[in-house]
């Protein structure tokens, strides 16, 4: 009888050591689990952190270089206005510059027909020439 108390005993010791080994292993295995969890969370809100940061700078990046190439626009723009103008007043000043010479032109022309009306006509048959042709040997 005290064998078969014995085996008993050890028995229930062997279980109850089993019922608090498979209940250190539960709470191991949630508080692993659970430590687990609160990492991914914790990775999971960096990586989302760091994803806001970049696409806070690429929209800063964006920002700038639309500014700067508002900016280049602005002055081509203004470049190309600028050569028009110049253009333009070329224009002005060729066309004034042919105004003045057919003016110019125009009246040197009047004056050399005014004169031409005055200037006496050459005689037609001058220096022996009969009908104004050589007859021969002189």
């Amino acid at each position: 009888m005290n064998i078969q108390l014995e085996k008993m005993k050890q028995n229930q010791e062997c279980e109850r050591r089993k019922r608090i080994a498979e209940e250190k292993h539960r709470e191991w295995v949630q508080k692993k689990t659970e430590e687990e969890r609160t990492e991914r969370k914790r990775k999971l809100s960096k990586e989302m952190a760091e994803k806001a940061t970049r696409e806070l700078e690429k929209m800063q990046l964006q920002e700038k270089a639309d500014v700067k190439y508002k900016e280049w626009l602005k002055k081509k723009r203004a470049e190309e206005a600028e050569k028009k103008k110049k253009e333009k007043e070329k224009a002005k000043e060729r066309e004034a510059e042919l105004q003045e010479k057919r003016t110019r032109s125009e009246k040197i022309f009047k004056e050399w027909l005014q004169n031409a009306r005055n200037k006496p006509q050459p005689a037609l048959n001058g220096y022996g020439f009969p009908r104004g042709k050589s007859t021969g040997l002189y």
